[in-house]
């Protein structure tokens, strides 16, 4: 079993949320993990591998995930032989992944779907595509609320 069946997400108001259900591919988690637990990991590194899960769940190349998680194209060379990530890196995988699965369940489960929303400018991100305005913690928060608005049918 890799370390994406032991890693979790929590939605903003605290509650695991699963696009797929139990086991999705797209969050990298396992909807009873404790967050110590997720903790745990990130400051470990996560393996490489689930960088791989996530770019073979939405479909995109890790060259393209690659900038969104911090990690110059050069050094993803080094982690790939690795086959770990830093901290920062891994808290980064785990934000988009929970992102990611939002804009899924947003969706209903349409990771293809999902892709496209999250690679097309936002008027309510100043004009950036969600991809590129979760690149920090606060921009990714605007990002789940940006989809808690159009979730919750507000016009955004």
């Amino acid at each position: 079993m890799s370390r994406a069946a032991a890693i979790s997400t929590t939605g903003s108001a605290g509650g695991r949320r699963s696009a797929g259900g139990a086991g999705s591919a797209l969050s990298l988690v396992a909807k009873d993990t404790p967050q110590k637990d997720l903790i745990r990991h990130i400051k470990n590194g996560l393996a490489f591998a689930e960088l791989e899960s996530l770019s073979a769940a939405t479909g995109q190349a890790i060259s393209e995930l690659a900038p969104h998680v911090g990690i110059p194209l050069r050094t993803l060379a080094r982690r790939k032989s690795a086959g770990k990530l830093s901290m920062e890196e891994s808290e980064r995988v785990v934000r988009l992944a929970g992102l990611y699965e939002k804009a899924a369940g947003l969706f209903g489960g349409d990771v293809a779907g999902a892709r496209l929303w999250m690679s097309q400018p936002k008027k309510a991100l100043g004009g950036e595509t969600p991809l590129e305005y979760a690149g920090t913690e606060i921009g990714a928060r605007e990002v789940e609320n940006l989809i808690g608005r159009l979730e919750h049918g507000v016009f955004s």
